[in-house]
């Protein structure tokens, strides 16, 4: 059975009704609502990328819309052809073989039940891998359009010809395996440095996890867990403990804050202290000692480590503030001039202000996508006794596997946990040091001290 077909989805109804030959899509709508392992195996969109995703079933489609009970979508099934990836847009050629017209639902529930599709997935523009056979989507949507059935039988065969396609592999860089802290600093050391560059790390327990803010992560199956609700995250711990923030200046101030608390932001913490990184890539219950933990080395461009007060930073921070919905109509393609007249601009620029009164109305869509090294105000014991600072990812940003411009990462495995741990804790590197507050400190000796359950 064929395992994934693209999903490419339009607002524009006329867009696709006009017959679509040529498409363009922003880049950073690509592969959104697509399982993670597969996304980070195509992100590249490199020769073989491109040849995978022109070789799937195509589903492309017009956003959902609704009129009273009724939910309708305009549906085509074909194949994409000629990829061609810039940095801002991805373009390809779309060839029809069944249109289906427009397609009435008995509700948005029917509708999501075609695709497996999530309640946001059908009102937004973006290209998705999606897990499944093509098949079984083509005769769902006979059902809506029974005199259409004669052509899916044709449409069965060249699925199945299809169906060893898989994506390329990850392109993770390993520096090699560290099992002590001396073959550790060794893999650290072979390493060149490099001029106008400076480094941090993060420790995972699992090199099995992303290198994802916890706001932005995924289901497996690619839908989005908190990213929808990033607005009324924030105003609801804002409203339960208004004081706790109240000294904040800067949205970026209360965002390192309410990561600090546990709520998912869009930052992803990073230490500028190796043999930190290393402690939290050791550090987990007893019945995950046995799982390779990582070490991930970023050097950033000096030019891309920010502090807490830029502009930059700023608006990155403010994207927090807007509604799904006003996220949605940003369109990062304009060019500077075009973007700061647009509603969404000065919604965001409304919000920049209210802690920047002088910040003039000239943002640099380039900048909402980026992602940038924030070195925080060490206004809490964690972040200092971390040597801590933040990865703040813009508009619709993602973290190649192998970084980006401006960003390299290298990775370390790491085995042997508990005798790394034993290692750092002869240099005062332990869970009193590196969670200086009693109520972490607390929960970290509960986990790692947690007998195994009985078997």
């Amino acid at each position: 059975m064929a395992e994934n077909f693209n999903y490419i989805s339009f607002g524009s109804w006329g867009y696709i009704e006009d017959g679509v030959d040529l498409f363009t899509m922003g880049r950073g709508r690509m592969f959104e609502y697509t399982p993670v392992d597969i996304e980070k195996r195509l992100e590249k969109l490199d020769d073989t990328s491109v040849s995978f995703l022109e070789k799937l079933p195509t589903f492309l489609c017009s956003e959902i819309k609704t009129i009273g009970d009724t939910a309708s979508m305009l549906i085509k099934y074909g194949r994409v052809s000629n990829i061609s990836a810039g940095r801002k847009e991805v373009s390809a050629a779309f060839e029809t073989v069944i249109d289906f017209g427009v397609i009435d639902f008995g509700d948005i529930e029917s509708a999501r039940a075609v695709f497996g599709a999530d309640k946001f997935q059908l009102y937004r523009t973006h290209w998705a891998v999606r897990e499944g056979d093509a098949r079984t989507v083509l005769g769902r949507l006979v059902e809506a359009k029974p005199n259409l059935a004669q052509l899916i039988a044709p449409q069965d065969a060249s699925v199945i010809e299809e169906e060893d396609v898989q994506p390329p592999p990850r392109d993770k860089k390993i520096l090699g395996i560290a099992d002590s802290v001396e073959r550790f600093l060794e893999l650290l050391y072979s390493s060149p440095a490099k001029d106008e560059t400076e480094t941090f790390f993060r420790g995972h327990s699992d090199a099995g996890y992303e290198l994802t803010p916890s706001l932005l992560r995924k289901w497996d199956n690619g839908d989005w867990q908190f990213m929808p609700s990033e607005d009324r995250l924030c105003k609801e711990l804002l409203i339960a403990h208004y004081d706790e923030f109240k000294d904040d200046q800067y949205c970026f101030d209360r965002l390192v804050r309410m990561q600090h608390y546990g709520l998912p932001t869009r930052l992803l913490d990073i230490s500028g202290n190796p043999l930190v990184a290393l402690f939290f890539a050791c550090s987990c219950k007893p019945e995950q000692l046995g799982i390779d933990g990582e070490v991930i080395v970023f050097r950033v461009a000096s030019g891309r480590v920010k502090y807490y007060d830029s502009d930059t930073v700023s608006c990155l921070s403010n994207l927090s503030n807007l509604t799904y919905s006003q996220k949605n109509d940003i369109e990062l393609s304009l060019d500077q001039g075009a973007f700061n007249l647009t509603d969404v601009a000065g919604k965001l620029l409304h919000h920049v202000k209210s802690e920047k009164g002088f910040f003039e109305g000239r943002i640099v869509p380039d900048d909402l996508r980026s992602i940038i090294c924030v070195k925080a105000k060490r206004t809490n014991t964690r972040i200092k006794s971390q040597s801590g600072a933040f990865l703040l990812f813009g508009h619709e940003a993602a973290l190649p596997d192998a970084g980006q411009d401006g960003i390299e990462i290298t990775r370390v495995t790491i085995k042997n946990k508990t005798h790394i741990l034993n290692q750092l804790d002869r240099i005062n590197i332990n869970a009193t040091t590196v969670y200086p507050s009693i109520d972490q400190t607390a929960v970290h000796l509960r986990d790692q001290y947690q007998s195994a359950p009985p078997v």
